[in-house]
């Protein structure tokens, strides 16, 4: 299982650029880990780019910025690397208080342990 932070933003309906909101903290493993590597190598097998796949919650443990509060829904979006054709990862969710877009930086997930 792999404990990570990774800087969180936020990009409400209307803006025309997302701000910070500081760390989100989760953790990968069990079926999150598996599911994600799966997912990138149906990408290279495929010769695909990307996909969304849903995060199962109950074993993510997240825990979102104090700015943001709970979310709606969370997911995954996998892609492939342009250079490296390495698969990353980053997570994907909107706000519950007011729908705004919620998204973190990328992972590669080659680094999971």
């Amino acid at each position: 299982m792999s404990s990570l932070t990774i800087e969180g933003w936020c990009k409400p309906d209307n803006a025309q650029r997302s701000t910070p909101l500081g760390g989100f903290h989760f953790y990968i493993g069990g079926d999150n880990h598996l599911r994600l590597e799966e997912a990138e190598a149906s990408l290279q097998e495929r010769h695909e780019q990307e996909m969304m796949i849903d995060a199962d919650l109950a074993d993510l443990q997240l825990v979102p910025p104090d700015d943001c509060g709970p979310l709606s829904d969370c997911r995954f979006r996998v892609y492939l690397s342009a250079q490296e054709g390495r698969g990353q990862f980053h997570l994907v969710g909107h706000r519950a208080s007011d729908g705004s877009l919620i998204y973190t930086n990328a992972v590669l997930i080659d680094q999971l342990s």
